[in-house]
């Protein structure tokens, strides 16, 4: 199928299923003309590579972990991949905890922002001053 059709039926724009091809997420064959033309598994490659994507991985952890798609019977594969993923739930343990940390000290702004809100509205009003 060609580019369009795959973008149709993946929902996914041509221009980012070219970008999967330049970081060689997504292979493709080319016509004498120089059209680019998918199989039918690149339906399911782009599905998996949406996912991935949605789940917050970088391309460059992706094109780590589809090797393990494509071969999965390499013990080599699967280790690498094991590699990256372990690293990339550090990576978002580690924002997750700053996450926490930033909510933290923003939840202590709006404790002293409610105080200081809560004083104003039991503040007299100033008298105002002839001149």
């Amino acid at each position: 199928m060609r580019i369009g059709e795959l973008a149709q039926r993946t929902g996914v724009s041509p221009r980012s299923l070219r970008y999967y091809e330049d970081q060689g997420l997504l292979t493709s064959s080319r016509s004498g003309a120089g059209q680019r033309h998918y199989s039918e598994g690149a339906v399911q490659r782009v599905s998996l590579i949406r996912q991935l994507f949605d789940a917050g991985m970088s391309s460059r952890v992706i094109a780590t972990v589809l090797p393990c798609v494509d071969l999965p019977g390499d013990l080599d594969v699967a280790e690498e991949t094991f590699t990256a993923m372990m690293r990339e739930r550090d990576r978002i343990d580690a924002d997750i905890a700053h996450l926490i940390e930033t909510r933290d000290a923003l939840d202590v702004l709006i404790g002293a922002n409610s105080r200081h809100r809560a004083a104003l509205s039991t503040a007299p009003e100033p008298v105002a001053r002839s001149t």
